[in-house]
């Protein structure tokens, strides 16, 4: 589905100590601005990019925290890696504005265009030419002793994943897992991640954990080095409501996107559902999910390729 046009007013949004993240603040504004787009730059991305480029860093920009940005962009342009998209994309969750990516990052899996590209990316998007996809997100719940952790709306939310693990001390926990009010299993290991089927392509992976394409309506529990190697990873409908008791471990914790943390006790639980909001991210003309994964994960690459050699060992053109 091709995003609807015009666009009155766009927000920007970067990496706080990337000099060239500034750079590209700065010509992003001034493309839009000379497009008759309003621009709003994220107030710490603004302060930022003065600092390192000066006044006329935001090009006319005005700077706008994410309620307002929220609340007037028709859009957001994240420029930085995965990381400040998450951060974008839990601030944006609830006023369902889509996201553009532009990757200053390493990997960019969820920012696809590339900084060489941007302004010729944006000059499609204006035309119309970009298309939708909506990913899932969840909502938490942290349970202490029967209580509410009582968070803000925006920190109960997760778009890549949710870990519990054993903390700083290097010992197994022990949790039970419960989904939809029955008892699944207990388990001894260094923990347990729940995530998306954008998150699939994160930690969890890492930890041995299946691949969602973000079309799929799932979530994946993968254990974290359990004790019984019986303990595989299992993917469930993206309607389960889970939940994660601590049983024993007295410095585990929750991690929330990697952007959030909460230590737990035993007795203490975690609640996870699927969340009625949405994070819509937009894509230039020719993205393919499959071309990503293919790129990042250096699929049908050999060895000598990656280190920059030919199959003989010369040297790669540029190298």
């Amino acid at each position: 589905m091709s995003y609807p046009l015009p666009l009155q007013s766009v927000a920007l949004i970067g990496r706080q100590d990337s000099p060239e993240a500034a750079d590209s603040i700065a010509a992003l504004a001034g493309f839009f601005r000379a497009q008759g787009v309003a621009v709003l730059v994220e107030t710490e991305t603004a302060i930022q990019a003065e600092q390192l480029l000066g006044k006329t860093a935001l090009a006319g920009g005005e700077c706008a925290d994410f309620q307002q940005i929220g609340q007037q962009a028709n859009l957001a342009v994240v420029v930085g890696g995965d990381g400040t998209m998450l951060h974008a994309a839990r601030q944006l969750a609830r006023f369902d504005r889509p996201l553009v990516g532009i990757n200053q990052g390493r990997l960019g899996f969820m920012t696809d265009i590339a900084r060489s590209d941007m302004i010729e990316a944006m000059e499609s998007l204006l035309a119309g030419r970009f298309t939708q996809e909506e990913r899932l997100l969840l909502d938490t719940e942290v349970i202490f002793g029967g209580a509410s952790a009582g968070w803000k709306p925006q920190a109960n939310l997760a778009f890549n994943d949710v870990v519990i693990d054993k903390g700083a001390i290097g010992r197994l926990i022990e949790f039970e897992l419960r989904v939809d009010d029955e008892f699944i299993f207990s388990a001894r290991a260094d923990g347990l991640i729940v995530c998306t089927p954008t998150g699939s392509t994160a930690y969890a992976l890492s930890a041995n954990g299946p691949i969602l394409h973000p079309k799929l309506g799932g979530i994946a529990l993968v254990p974290l080095c359990p004790h019984a190697l019986s303990n595989r990873p299992i993917t469930l409908p993206d309607t389960a409501r889970i939940e994660v008791r601590l049983v024993q471990g007295a410095n585990a914790r929750a991690h929330f996107d990697g952007q959030e943390t909460v230590d737990l006790m035993p007795g203490d639980a975690v609640r996870l559902v699927r969340s009625p909001h949405r994070v819509r991210l937009l894509h230039p003309p020719g993205y393919s999910y499959f071309a990503m994964l293919r790129q990042k994960l250096h699929w049908s690459e050999g060895p000598s390729i990656r280190s920059g050699q030919t199959a003989n060992g010369t040297p790669v053109a540029g190298e």
